[in-house]
């Protein structure tokens, strides 16, 4: 089906969506806790845990069951193509909270899905080992290179999706609390599909990294510095009125240009003063053309970086393309483009430059110059 053709059958409701019939159609409607999974596997063990939901860079699987407290979301992200595109695991990991590798054999890709789970400061997991017909994968070497990789944390399990299943429903009561608060911080959602609708306009989609997103808010378009406002949301295919961190959400926009998404574009919140009321709240992200940089390299990495080095930093589904202007009390590095870093609890970024093995050099922390 061709993706602007499935949007418009998905949004078609929307069109005459206001708030009187939004608080209707929620009404009664308990929250969804949602938990994003980053995969590298086999789409078979994949199926065996989630029903197939969409295929494009990424794979994604999803499976719901209902709580006391409402749905709760398993949301599997599998990129494409690996080992020969890398970015779509980047995309995959800016979105996970855990992570699932299924482990089909020892070799130079495992050692950079590897640094690449570690880099992201994905801590949580599962590993599946599970070699071809008449393969045999060591175990303890297995355990030997999470432990080194620094995912020393990850649990090994087998084959049988049922029970995968229930295991990463344990790994999302563990980390609760941390979805919950994700909820409560300034809105970041970055925007990987996006099209213009006729009947509907323009329409985003993305995952929600953290805060809310309520229908009616305002928001910006980063990093154009384009106004909308939202005119209507969808959650797993339902119409909701607010999409929270976790959610995959479509963003019906209202008063919005499609010129100011592109690639790497963020939904946030515009900035806030109102002196009278004693109210000022800043932007959530910093803008940065220049960062110092704190590398923390990869314990399998021996590359060693220069001045004058092009590398690559992947956050929050940006994709940036940096120099390395000096190295040594601190390493600077000017972008080509700006990156936008959230200021309250910035996720980890990944940095790493694509013609090296492996390509991840190790996670970052940017302070803005």
């Amino acid at each position: 089906m061709n993706p602007a053709s499935s949007i418009s059958a998905t949004f078609q409701i929307l069109m005459d969506f206001d708030s009187t019939n939004a608080q209707e159609q929620v009404a009664g409607r308990k929250a969804m806790t949602v938990l994003n999974i980053a995969m590298v596997g086999s789409d078979d063990l994949a199926k065996s845990i989630a029903k197939a939901s969409d295929q494009r860079d990424v794979h994604t699987y999803v499976h719901k069951e209902m709580g006391p407290d409402g749905a709760r979301i398993l949301s599997i992200i599998r990129p494409a193509k690996l080992p020969d595109r890398i970015r779509p695991l980047f995309n995959a990991l800016c979105a996970a909270r855990v992570g699932l590798v299924e482990v089909k054999g020892i070799d130079a890709n495992l050692g950079e899905v590897l640094v690449a789970y570690a880099s992201a400061g994905i801590d949580k997991g599962i590993f599946i080992i599970n070699p071809d017909a008449g393969d045999w994968v060591d175990e303890d070497q297995v355990k030997g290179l999470f432990v080194q990789a620094g995912l020393g944390e990850w649990i090994n399990f087998g084959t049988d999706g049922i029970e995968l299943r229930s295991a990463l429903y344990a790994m999302m009561d563990e980390i609760l609390s941390e979805l919950e608060s994700a909820k409560e911080e300034p809105l970041v959602i970055p925007v990987d599909q996006h099209f213009n609708v006729k009947g509907i306009g323009l329409v985003a989609i993305g995952y929600v990294q953290s805060g809310t997103l309520k229908v009616h808010d305002d928001f910006l378009m980063m990093p154009a510095d384009g106004p909308g406002v939202v005119k209507s949301l969808q959650v797993m295919d339902d119409d909701v009125d607010q999409a929270v961190a976790g959610d995959r959400v479509g963003i019906a926009m209202r008063n919005a240009k499609e010129d100011h998404l592109s690639g790497g574009s963020l939904v946030i919140h515009p900035a806030i003063e109102d002196k009278n009321k004693g109210i000022s709240i800043p932007l959530a992200l910093d803008k940065h053309e220049k960062s110092k940089v704190e590398l923390t390299q990869s314990p399998f990495q021996r590359r060693v970086l220069e001045v004058g080095d092009i590398v690559h930093a992947s956050v929050d589904l940006q994709f940036s393309v940096g120099r390395i202007e000096s190295i040594g009390a601190e390493m600077v590095i000017a972008w080509d483009t700006p990156i936008f870093i959230r200021k309250q609890n910035p996720p980890t970024v990944l940095l790493a430059q694509l013609d090296s093995k492996p390509r991840i050099m190790g996670s970052a922390k940017l302070n803005r110059l």
